[in-house]
């Protein structure tokens, strides 16, 4: 059973807006367990991304998506009930009208609050790989759906058909040498998107130049240090997302050990680089063995594009101001975490002496890991979620 759990700051009728303080809003059965009988295959229910559509009224719609279907959500909410009806009473039960010698007209009337999750569309059967991005359009009627060798464009309101607009399928699947990681529509330009590869690169398509976009408008690569080629580099290079700016002139690429900002005019090579996790470059032998190094890392930005963020091991985050250039590195942990409480910076020892506040490389705990981030539009407040638990943090308040 795979469940969608919607959280919502807490607010009291009798007290102001608290920040900082949030309560689960909803929670719904997104997915069920299926089985492609075709191919013999059970198709789990986990949730592999949710997006969020633009609010156009009250109610808020998402689309989610496990490896194979993609279905959208409508969550609203009932805050009031209709009562005073003619032809039924208010159990339910239907009135007989032979006694029926009154007209009344129904009146809504307060109730408890009640959140509703309905689904309204299901996008199936179009993916024969599992799918790994959706995307929302910036027209907001379309979206992106992209799996290991093809990207199809859907309608919204359209489930039974979509077109296949990138397919990097070879003839012969011997001769398959990447496949596609993450892809991601371009915020103000609803015909241009970009798709990243296993290789290490990202490729820009515009949906103006011809219905299937196998050739490329921009292609984004950075080339490698032949000195530094070892047995891991086509592993780690590998970009596990891809995202773009809100301003549309930037995207972010994420690898297994660095974070790059790309400009869209400059295709050689990276405007900006931060490496996440360096000291765990002498340890790819271990994390290969248990497959740690094929873990796939999510990156944001914030609100006004200043600075970005992604996870790491140990239930670490790293943050990069793109202004100052400075970086810090912070854990979600019950323990620090704490209502009020601040978070403190932390630092992993390489080698050497290790100081007071300091982690030692070798005591980093890889099970512990935080895969998905994420940043509010608006405010300085991120979610991050460690394994089964969410973290949520805000700027400190006066």
């Amino acid at each position: 059973m795979c469940t969608l759990q919607l959280a919502d700051t807490v607010q009291c009728k009798n007290r102001p807006h608290l920040r900082g303080e949030y309560n689960v809003y909803s929670t719904f059965q997104s997915h069920e367990p299926e089985f492609d009988y075709l191919k013999s295959l059970e198709i789990e229910e986990k949730i592999n991304k949710i997006r969020w559509l633009p609010q156009q009224n009250s109610a808020h719609f998402l689309l989610s998506t496990n490896d194979k279907t993609i279905k959208l959500w409508k969550i609203s909410e009932r805050d009031k009930r209709a009562e005073g009806y003619n032809l039924k009473d208010e159990d339910g039960r239907l009135r007989d009208p032979f006694r029926i010698t009154s007209l009344r007209v129904p009146v809504l009337m307060p109730m408890d609050l009640m959140v509703e999750a309905s689904p309204r569309r299901v996008f199936a059967n179009a993916h024969t790989y599992h799918i790994n991005s959706i995307s929302v359009n910036s027209d907001h009627q379309t979206y992106l759906s992209a799996d290991d060798l093809r990207i199809n464009l859907w309608h919204l309101e359209i489930t039974d058909r979509s077109f296949n607009i990138v397919d990097i399928k070879p003839a012969n699947m011997e001769e398959l040498t990447e496949v596609i990681t993450a892809a991601e529509c371009q915020p103000n330009q609803c015909n241009v998107f970009v798709y990243s590869s296993s290789k290490g690169t990202i490729r820009l398509c515009d949906m103006r130049a011809a219905a299937l976009c196998d050739r490329h408008t921009k292609f984004f690569e950075e080339p490698e240090d032949p000195s530094s080629r070892s047995f891991f580099s086509e592993i780690i290079s590998s970009i596990s997302d891809v995202k773009f700016s809100h301003s549309g002139r930037y995207m972010m690429t994420r690898d297994y050990l660095s974070v790059k900002v790309w400009d869209l005019n400059m295709e050689n090579r990276p405007v900006e680089t931060y490496q996440v996790h360096e000291y765990l470059r002498s340890k790819l032998c271990s994390l290969y063995e248990n497959d740690c190094i094929f873990d796939k890392f999510e990156c944001c930005w914030n609100g006004s594009d200043s600075a970005i963020m992604t996870g790491s091991y140990n239930n670490f985050f790293r943050m990069f101001d793109r202004n100052t250039r400075k970086d810090i590195t912070l854990e979600a942990s019950r323990e620090s975490s704490k209502p009020r409480g601040t978070l403190k910076p932390r630092k992993v020892s390489t080698g050497g002496k290790r100081k007071k506040d300091e982690i030692s490389v070798d005591s980093l705990d890889f099970n512990k890991k935080i895969l998905h981030t994420a940043w509010h539009p608006k405010e300085n407040v991120i979610a991050v979620a460690a394994t089964n638990n969410l973290y949520i943090f805000q700027d400190k308040i006066n």
